[in-house]
C-alpha cells in the first residue's frame, strides 16, 4: 500500500523447526534511533507472557547495509540512527499450541500478532500493512489463509497483503494457515465462518445450524437497544478452531476468536442422528465456548474497562471489573444456548449446577472477593499452584453466579420489567458505541439505575465481599429449587441428583484432598483447608503409598477412605520428596458442596416468569 509508514512481512520460514520469519519496515524512522518492542501480554489473557523470549535472532538494515541494534530491556530494541527506510528482521520460535501465541509445523501455522509483530514506537496509531507469504516447504502445498484482516492484494483465503488501521488493530486479527475445513453460515444476515484445523469428522450442517442460532441470539439481544442499533460493527465473523485429541480454550478478538477443542467435542456425523437431539456433553461444552467468545464481541472488545482504553501492552493493566466482563460473559454463554433453543432448560440447569459446584468446592471463595480476584489476576488466577483452591476465587465461575443473582435481583426489583439484558444494552450505548471505557464503579451505578434501587448492599456482599450467592431464594420465584449434597466421587461435577441416597454419601469419611496424576501412588495435588489431610499434616505434593497397611494408589485411595465413617482413624504412610512419613488421619464428614437444580411443577406464575427470562429475543 503506497504511503503506508509501517509494513510487516511474515512467513513460516522453517515449519519443521517451528520458525517464523518476520520483517518490519518503517519508512521514516525517528532521528535519534528507532525503538521496536514486542508486547509482554495479550488482551484477554491477563498474564505477563514475555513474548520476546521466543525471539531467536534479530537484526536490522537500511538500504542493504547492517544497522546496529541495542537491546534496552526484556522486550525493546533501539536501532542506530539512519536517514532512510529501516528494516528489522526477526526469527521467532513458534511452538506454543494455545490460543495466545504462535505455533507452526508442517501441518499448519497459527499466530497472534502480539507474539510476532514488533511495535514501532511512535507509530502505534499509524496505518500499517502485512504481507503473509506461503512457506516453501513441499509439505505445505495447498495451504490457505484464514483471517479477518482486510485484504489489499490478496484473494479470499489467499496469501498476499492485508492492512490494519493501527498496531492494536493489526494484533487483534489472528491468522491461521493450513488446509483447514470451513463451516459457513449467516447470523442475522452477517456472514460467519468457522475454520477448523485438525483431523476431524463432524456434522457440518448441525454445527452451522446451532452456531447460527446462538450467534443470532446474541445479536438480537443487543439489537434490542432502545436508543439505537445494538449490533457490533462487524461485516463478518470468524471462529479459528484447532481440534486436538485433548484441549480447551478460547480468546476473543475484534471480529474473530481463536478456539481449541477436543475433536470428539464436535458434533458426530451419523446417518441415524436426530436433527434436534440434545447435544452431547462435549458438544454442549464446545457450543458454550463459542457462545462465550462471541459474546465478547460486545462485552470486552467494545465495552471495556477504562483501564483497557487503550490497552497498554508493555505492562499489567489493573481493574477490579474482570468479573463483570468474564463472569457476566460466562453467565450469558450458557444462557444463550437455552434461549437459542440448542439445549433444554434441564440441560442449562445442569450446567448451572456444575458452575455452582466448582465455586462451592473452592475454599478460596471465603478469602478472596471477585473484585480482588479481578485485580490480582496477573499474579494469582493465571498462576495457579497447589494452594490456589484455598486462596483464590474464579471471577469466571463466581462471577457467573453473581451475574445470575444480579439479573434476578433487577428482575424482582422491577417486577420483571427490566433485567441484566438492559444493563448490557445500556453499557453498549454509553461505552461500547462511544469507545469510552467503563469506570471502576460504572457497572454498579448503571445496574442501580436500571433497577431503580440501591444496589450497594448487593455489591458489598457478593462483589467486594466473599458471601455466597443465595441462589435458592433467588431462583425460587422462577420455579427452580436449589439442592446441595455430598459428592459421589472425585469425578462428580455436580448438576445432577446423586444415584445413591444422600444419607449413604454423608456417612462416608473423606480426606479433603484433590488427587493429581502419576503412577507412583496417590499424589496429592491439593490439600483443602479444614480437611482431615491438612489436620494430619499431609501437604500438596505428598504421595500416599499405604493406608492401614494396604497399598494406596490413585484409583483406590478415596475408596479406602470412603469405606470408613467420619471420625475413623487411619494409619497412613506417605512420601514427601524422598522421606517417608507416618501419620494418623482422622476422617471427616463430607461437605454438602455439590449443587443441582430442579424444576418445580404446577406453579403457573413461576412458569411464566421463567419462560420470560429464558425466552429468545425476537428478530430485530
Amino acid at each position: 500500500m503506497a504511503g503506508t509508514p509501517v509494513r510487516y512481512r511474515i512467513c513460516p520460514k522453517e515449519p519443521r523447526a517451528h520458525l517464523l520469519a518476520v520483517e518490519v519496515t518503517v519508512d521514516l524512522p525517528v532521528a535519534d534511533g528507532q525503538v521496536f518492542s514486542l508486547p509482554v501480554w495479550i488482551p484477554g489473557s491477563y498474564l505477563v507472557r514475555e513474548f520476546a523470549r521466543h525471539v531467536v535472532d534479530i537484526k536490522a538494515d537500511s538500504g542493504g547495509r547492517p544497522v546496529p541494534l541495542v537491546k534496552l530491556d526484556k522486550h525493546r530494541w533501539r536501532a542506530a540512527p539512519v536517514a532512510g527506510p529501516l528494516t528489522v528482521q526477526l526469527t521467532i520460535y513458534a511452538w506454543d499450541l494455545s490460543v495466545r501465541a504462535a505455533h507452526v509445523d508442517q501441518t499448519h501455522a497459527f499466530f497472534n500478532g502480539t507474539s510476532v509483530f514488533p511495535q514501532v514506537e511512535g507509530f502505534e496509531a499509524a496505518p500499517c500493512e502485512v504481507t503473509i507469504d506461503p512457506p516453501s516447504d513441499e509439505a505445505c502445498k495447498g495451504w490457505r489463509v484464514a483471517t479477518t484482516l482486510p485484504p489489499v492484494d490478496a484473494r479470499p483465503v489467499g496469501f498476499g497483503t492485508y492492512r490494519a488501521d493501527s498496531y492494536q488493530h493489526l494484533v487483534d486479527h489472528p491468522v491461521e494457515m493450513g488446509t483447514w475445513e470451513s463451516v459457513d453460515f449467516l447470523a442475522e444476515g452477517i456472514p460467519h465462518q468457522m475454520a477448523i484445523t485438525g483431523r476431524v469428522r463432524f456434522d457440518r450442517e448441525r454445527l452451522a445450524k446451532d452456531l447460527a442460532a446462538v450467534c443470532g441470539e446474541h445479536q438480537r439481544m443487543f439489537h434490542a437497544a432502545p436508543q439505537g442499533d445494538g449490533a457490533a460493527a462487524i461485516e463478518r465473523y470468524l471462529f479459528l478452531t484447532t481440534a486436538l485429541g485433548d484441549g480447551y480454550g478460547g480468546l476473543e478478538h475484534a471480529d474473530s476468536s481463536a478456539l481449541i477443542c477436543k475433536r470428539d467435542d464436535l458434533p458426530k456425523p451419523s446417518p441415524t442422528s436426530t436433527p434436534n437431539a440434545e447435544p452431547s456433553d462435549g458438544y454442549r461444552s464446545f457450543l458454550g465456548l463459542c457462545s462465550h467468545e462471541y459474546f465478547h464481541l460486545w462485552n470486552v472488545k467494545r465495552i471495556k474497562p477504562a483501564a483497557f482504553s487503550p490497552y497498554r501492552l508493555d505492562s499489567e493493566s489493573y481493574t477490579r471489573l474482570l468479573w463483570a466482563f468474564e463472569g457476566v460473559t460466562s453467565y450469558y454463554d450458557d444462557l444463550a444456548l437455552v434461549r437459542a433453543g440448542v439445549i433444554t432448560v434441564e440441560s442449562w440447569l445442569e450446567l448451572l449446577g456444575r458452575t455452582a459446584t466448582r465455586v462451592l468446592r473452592a475454599a478460596g471463595r471465603k478469602r478472596q472477593s471477585i473484585a480482588e480476584s479481578s485485580f490480582d489476576a496477573w499474579i494469582k488466577f493465571y498462576r495457579p499452584d497447589e494452594n490456589t483452591p484455598n486462596a483464590v476465587v474464579s471471577y469466571y465461575t463466581k462471577g457467573a453466579l453473581v451475574a445470575l443473582a444480579l439479573d434476578l435481583t433487577i428482575r424482582q426489583a422491577t417486577d420483571e420489567r427490566r433485567s441484566l439484558d438492559d444493563v448490557l444494552r445500556a453499557l453498549w450505548l454509553r461505552h461500547g458505541k462511544t469507545g469510552v471505557g467503563v469506570p471502576e464503579d460504572g457497572v454498579e451505578r448503571l445496574a442501580a439505575e436500571i433497577a431503580g434501587a440501591d444496589l450497594r448492599p448487593f455489591f458489598d456482599e457478593y462483589v467486594r465481599g466473599t458471601a455466597d450467592v443465595p441462589l435458592g431464594p433467588l431462583l425460587a420465584p422462577y420455579g427452580i429449587e436449589a439442592v446441595l449434597r455430598p459428592a459421589e466421587s472425585d469425578h462428580d461435577q455436580g448438576g445432577k441428583a446423586a444415584k445413591k441416597p444422600v444419607e449413604e454419601l454423608a456417612a462416608r469419611g473423606v480426606l479433603g484432598i484433590t488427587l493429581g496424576s502419576g503412577d507412583d501412588g496417590a499424589h496429592l495435588a491439593h490439600v483443602h483447608d479444614g480437611g482431615a489431610a491438612q489436620a494430619a499434616g499431609l501437604s500438596a505434593g505428598d504421595v500416599v503409598v499405604a493406608v492401614d497397611g494396604l497399598r494406596a494408589t490413585r484409583t483406590n485411595l478415596l475408596r479406602l477412605c470412603g469405606e470408613r465413617p467420619p471420625g475413623a482413624r487411619l494409619h497412613v504412610h506417605a512420601f514427601r520428596r524422598d522421606e517417608l512419613l507416618e501419620l494418623e488421619v482422622v476422617l471427616r464428614a463430607p461437605e454438602h458442596d455439590v449443587a443441582y437444580f430442579t424444576l418445580r411443577a404446577g406453579d403457573d406464575a413461576a412458569d411464566g416468569k421463567r419462560a420470560a427470562w429464558l425466552t429468545p429475543h425476537k428478530q430485530a
